[in-house]
């Protein structure tokens, strides 16, 4: 589906993926989360893991999966140095539910770190509780766990 300034919201491929990683820093700036992009991801889970694509490349992504459980797990989303504050954000996550309920979905959930206030205040703005688990990435890995109920058109 071609949206809003020509971006068109498709499945990721394998492709796409070294190219997000190419372009790591225009998604992250200083911070080296490289590690956390897991081939596998796109390779196994490809109906939820999506690209923002333009005419002059991947504009933001979303990487995730639907859990036996029935819940759509958000591992990462990023938009372009040059392209945040347009709802991109927003419009990769509509399509990421989208796909998750597709699939069974019926809660969506993400984490971040506890100091990640940019990601913390995004994830707020949708509608998702927070809360912060102990120990959630180990001893002493605090992580702030975001929970939101589906369809998005809910609470």
């Amino acid at each position: 589906m071609i949206g809003a300034m020509g971006i068109e919201i498709v499945q990721a491929g394998v492709a796409d993926f070294h190219q997000v990683l190419a372009d790591h820093p225009r998604y992250w700036g200083e911070r080296d989360l490289r590690s956390l992009h897991l081939l596998a991801l796109v390779q196994e889970f490809g109906s939820t893991c999506l690209v923002a694509r333009a005419g002059d490349g991947i504009r933001g992504y979303v990487f995730g999966f639907v859990t036996p459980g029935g819940t759509g797990y958000v591992h990462l989303i990023a938009t372009r140095d040059d392209a945040r504050g347009t709802g991109l954000g927003r419009r990769l996550y509509a399509a990421f539910a989208e796909a998750a309920e597709r699939m069974g979905a019926r809660q969506l959930k993400a984490i971040t770190s506890v100091g990640n206030t940019g990601s913390i205040g995004f994830h707020r703005r949708l509608g998702f509780e927070v809360r912060v688990v102990d120990d959630y990435d180990g001893p002493g890995r605090d992580m702030a766990v975001f929970h939101r109920a589906l369809p998005l058109g809910t609470s």
